[in-house]
């Protein structure tokens, strides 16, 4: 399964009483890859990965995939800081038929360099699956350095990375010292065409829930040369992007936005919590600007 250029990190949807809606996660699924998307990052940080249960995230990554078939690609997010716990979830997820993993830079625990590469690889020897480590120092407290990340890379089925480390040189750097076929996604919504820039290959993207089109569309007219038709997209979803990350929390905000528009996908689990009135009038301010690409449920 080719996993592509632009994959959503697809929210979880929860019925009102805040118990996992399944079948709305498969109509989701469905609806991202209709507005645009390649491919689904399931039970990763905008899915809120921390408040699911070990049998939510197995039966999430059945259920999608068995949803999606060969429509797209279903990236499993099985990283956590403890190795063992990742290399169990990511054999399961494996099992559940996925396309690949993606495995955050462990957190709390801030490992060093070494340490980082040493999980990594070990989760790597113990599936089959392609595996993109996700590079996120604002939430992990660490930052996994180029060098790291070009170690990694010589790995045979690490085949990419997700960087949001939002430093353009380090990325760069990445691009340039790993080898051919290595891809860097950018996990940073607003970063998505500096980093095609710098050599990027792609994105694992939020504001592709209502913006999904638009975003192929950034990233096919970069790749046809037509750069200020891209600079054009990008500026056009700056703002949506900005609100979207400082509103509140993600996924706070895309969360209650998706809502608003008709998307039913309930309310955060705790200890996240809905934005506060003036967020809220921040969002939909920004999304009814915007053009909506996702095709409201019924």
């Amino acid at each position: 399964m080719e996993i592509g250029r632009l994959l959503t990190a697809m929210v979880t949807p929860f019925d009102e009483e805040g118990q996992f809606d399944y079948q709305q996660a498969k109509r989701l699924a469905l609806a991202l890859l209709d507005s645009g998307s390649d491919g689904l990052v399931v039970a990763a940080t905008t899915g809120e990965s921390p408040t699911l249960t070990h049998e939510e995230k197995r039966r999430l990554f059945s259920e999608v995939k068995g949803a999606v078939g060969e429509r797209g690609a279903v990236i499993a997010g099985t990283g956590t800081n403890s190795t063992a716990a990742t290399i169990e979830l990511s054999q399961e997820a494996e099992g559940c038929g996925v396309d690949g993993l993606l495995l955050t830079v462990p957190y709390y625990n801030r490992p060093t360099q070494e340490g980082l590469f040493q999980h990594f690889q070990a989760v790597a020897k113990a599936t089959r699956l392609p595996c993109i480590p996700y590079n996120i120092p604002g939430r992990t407290g660490v930052n996994m350095t180029a060098e790291t990340t070009i170690r990694l890379s010589q790995i045979p089925n690490i085949v990419g990375i997700k960087e949001a480390s939002g430093d353009l040189v380090q990325i760069a750097r990445i691009v340039g010292g790993a080898p051919d076929g290595f891809r860097v996604w950018s996990g940073d919504d607003a970063l998505t065409l500096p980093i095609l820039a710098v050599g990027g290959y792609g994105v694992i993207c939020v504001v592709s829930h209502l913006a999904g089109a638009q975003m192929r569309e950034l990233i096919e007219a970069y790749r046809a040369g037509r750069v200020e038709e891209a600079s054009s997209i990008h500026r056009r979803l700056l703002p949506l992007m900005s609100v979207l990350m400082t509103a509140a929390t993600n996924p706070i905000p895309i969360k209650y936005a998706l809502n608003q528009i008709g998307f039913r996908v309930g309310k955060p689990r705790l200890p996240l919590v809905e934005p506060e009135e003036a967020a809220c009038e921040r969002i939909m301010a920004e999304v009814r600007r915007q053009r909506v690409d996702l095709a409201v449920a019924v």
